[in-house]
């Protein structure tokens, strides 16, 4: 879908954009983070054409797509209502369709439908967003650019935004999701980019990325004794390491051994030597915690197997 290779761009002469490469396939949800100032909503900018580059390609699918961008605060007339400002909307991006008809169908996709008689200045936050999703949407975008859609909203409105980019994406569409709130991105992006002093820190589908940093499966056993070396748990075949703690142990997985294969192993091996444990989860490496490593220049990639360098708190 998009390809972008050495991007570069400056304000008066400070380097935002110094060699931006990011890559975007046909259908992803592709979470775009990084700290205030890092280039996100430059980049964004310079894909929709809004400003120029200096340098680099933006190389698009069969050299044209069609793009629909929600900015972070959109800019709505809050003298119309919202069947209007979408009507507005379709006239603007030359629909071909039914204008009124795919009006109402946006009103139903964004949740909207009971509130467009209202006029837009009495909206809420979060019926603002909903609104601008609509009209991002509205001409049927090949690429749907979303800038920090959920800021500002209360829970309830940023479950509502994410069932609507789910839904999005549940339909085929690309969609570009720029926002701090990192749970969102690991609860809807399939692919992962982090930005940093203007170039692309790590970019990837999340597991692959959790692998770069060592992010192995770990499964955690609590136990009503303290384990030693010799305990049956340390031996299990699927296992790189164990940590031991004074009512429990850490098993951390091989490198491509999945938490089903782990989990298994570990439930046969305590009922086969009569162990009944307090209790047992998973422990994974977060996106949370390699963005602020990465941040921090707390942790690094490492190679297939190893582990994450650094202190990580």
């Amino acid at each position: 879908m998009l390809r972008i290779t050495g991007l570069k761009k400056s304000y008066n002469r400070y380097p935002v954009l110094r060699d931006l490469n990011m890559s975007i396939d046909k259908g992803d949800v592709y979470g775009l983070i990084g700290t205030n100032g890092c280039g996100k909503t430059t980049t964004m900018n310079i894909i929709c054409n809004i400003i120029p580059k200096d340098e680099g390609n933006i190389d698009f699918y069969n050299g044209e797509v069609k793009i629909g961008y929600l900015p972070e605060t959109p800019a709505l007339y809050g003298y119309m209502n919202g069947f209007e400002y979408l009507d507005f909307i379709g006239a603007c991006c030359d629909y071909s369709g039914n204008i009124k008809e795919r009006t109402a169908e946006v009103l139903r996709i964004t949740g909207m439908t009971n509130s467009a008689n209202r006029l837009i200045k009495g909206y809420s936050r979060g019926m603002n967003q909903r609104i601008g999703i609509a009209a991002a949407i509205y001409g049927n975008p090949d690429l749907v650019i979303l800038d920090e859609p959920t800021s500002a909203l209360d829970p309830e409105g940023r479950a509502e935004v994410m069932d609507i980019i789910r839904a999005l994406a549940a339909s085929g569409s690309t969609i570009i999701l720029c926002t701090h709130i990192l749970g969102d991105v690991e609860r809807v992006a399939n692919k992962v980019g982090i930005l940093r002093h203007g170039v692309m820190a790590v970019e990837g589908k999340l597991p692959e990325i959790i692998g770069m940093f060592g992010g192995t499966t770990a499964i955690y056993i609590q136990l009503r004794y303290a384990p030693q070396p010799t305990d049956p748990l340390c031996r299990i075949d699927l296992i790189e390491r164990s940590e031991l703690g004074p009512v429990g142990i850490t098993l951390y997985a091989r490198q491509g051994v999945s938490e089903a294969e782990l989990y298994y192993k570990v439930i046969t091996t305590l009922a086969d030597n009569g162990v009944l444990p307090d209790g047992i989860g998973f422990r994974r490496l977060t996106l949370e915690q390699i963005y602020l490593g990465i941040n921090n220049d707390m942790i690094r990639p490492v190679a297939p197997g190893g582990w994450y360098q650094g202190a990580m708190r």
